[in-house]
């Protein structure tokens, strides 16, 4: 297992790394294995735990690949427990590839409105159509990979769940475990110190193959719980965690210091949308098909001012929040006459076109100027 794991992390170095260095970094990380990222992690106690303890969610139910595959779109940027009604909403819409695959994308977008982050559900739409055109859904991470939206989260859960290959996954959750349980003060959000989780997730699945006590996919799914409910991000239980005589953050009295935090201010991209609202004698709004935007591409907005800040804005009506873009929204109302340039809509209907809430507040808001 020692040797697997050496091997598949000295393959992922970048080859201008000279050979001592190379040599030495990974006997260190090698060394540093010993004895909880080998043979020696104790899949029993860990699945017994599960069996008990897990939530009972529907797509945990099921082995079909294509509601597996919603569901894992769904929880990328939500809560479990948030994921539930849309997860049943769509498979009502949706419920089955095929009639993902022949829908619009506008419908599609219709029924994913709640969830944001709506290029995941592009995405979600485009492999559809891909899958369905070749008949054939694909159950290797390997082959997973080459869709639209199947990045390596993605492509091993999918592959995992539903196919039970012999992958490791590796969430929020699975990060934050393995960093305390291995005690690894690792950038975790950075590609080197990423491939080297994600080398010890894979050695956890390696040691499921010919054990008839657990299956890879088991394997996973109890690692995403014990990382949610007990490996918890602000409040660890590590009185009551199965795996703590194990585990050397807990050993060690390091875990609240782990997993390392990123700066996240450093990463946001700050942006003023002056938007401007208006409004016909129908009592229409204007929604600017046209304008080019950094975020929410291909969603009109009513027409707008984008403009790129170094610093946050002192005047706004209100914040929204886009992945790593922080928007600082400004509101104005205004009538005119009606243009062709504009797509003009009722305000209860602008959610069927663009189906976002930043959209939503600006609307509301507007009511009230």
């Amino acid at each position: 297992m020692k040797n697997y794991i050496k091997s598949n992390f000295a393959a992922n170095l970048k080859p201008d790394c000279s050979a001592n260095l190379k040599s030495n970094f990974v006997a260190n990380f090698a060394a540093n294995l010993k004895p909880d990222c080998s043979a020696n992690f104790p899949l029993k106690q860990l699945l017994t735990w599960y069996n008990k303890n897990k939530r009972d969610f529907p797509w945990r139910n099921t082995k079909d690949p294509y509601k597996i595959w919603v569901s894992e779109v769904m929880l990328q940027q939500t809560t479990s427990s948030a994921v539930v009604a849309y997860y049943h909403n769509f498979l009502k819409i949706f419920p089955n590839l095929k009639s993902l695959a022949l829908a619009k994308e506008k419908t599609v977008l219709q029924a994913w409105a709640g969830l944001g982050y709506y290029s995941r559900a592009k995405n979600l739409h485009k492999s559809a159509i891909q899958i369905h055109k070749s008949k054939n859904f694909p159950q290797s991470y390997n082959e997973l990979l080459k869709l639209p939206g199947f990045g390596n989260y993605t492509s091993r859960s999918v592959s995992s769940f539903a196919f039970n290959e012999t992958v490791g996954v590796l969430d929020t959750n699975v990060i934050r475990f393995v960093c305390r349980y291995n005690n690894l003060s690792l950038e975790w959000w950075k590609t080197k110190p990423r491939k080297i989780l994600q080398s010890i997730v894979d050695s956890y699945a390696l040691q499921t193959i010919n054990n008839s006590l657990v299956t890879s996919a088991e394997l996973n799914q109890a690692l995403i719980e014990i990382g949610a409910n007990i490996c918890a991000s602000k409040t660890p239980q590590c009185v009551i965690c199965p795996l703590s005589q194990t585990c050397k953050a807990f050993k060690q009295q390091t875990y609240f210091k782990l997993p390392l935090k990123k700066n996240k201010t450093s990463l946001q991209k700050i942006y003023a949308l002056n938007m401007q609202i208006l409004t016909n004698h129908k009592k229409e709004i204007a929604l600017d098909t046209l304008e080019k935007k950094p975020f929410l591409k291909n969603m009109p907005l009513p027409p707008s001012k984008i403009i790129k800040l170094s610093t946050p804005p002192t005047k706004y009506d209100f914040i929204h929040y886009i992945t790593c873009y922080k928007i600082f929204v400004s509101v104005k109302t205004n009538t005119t006459k009606q243009k062709k340039s504009y797509l003009w809509v009722k305000p209860k209907q602008a959610g069927l076109h663009s189906p976002t809430s930043l959209l939503t507040k600006a609307i509301k808001l507007a009511d009230k100027i």
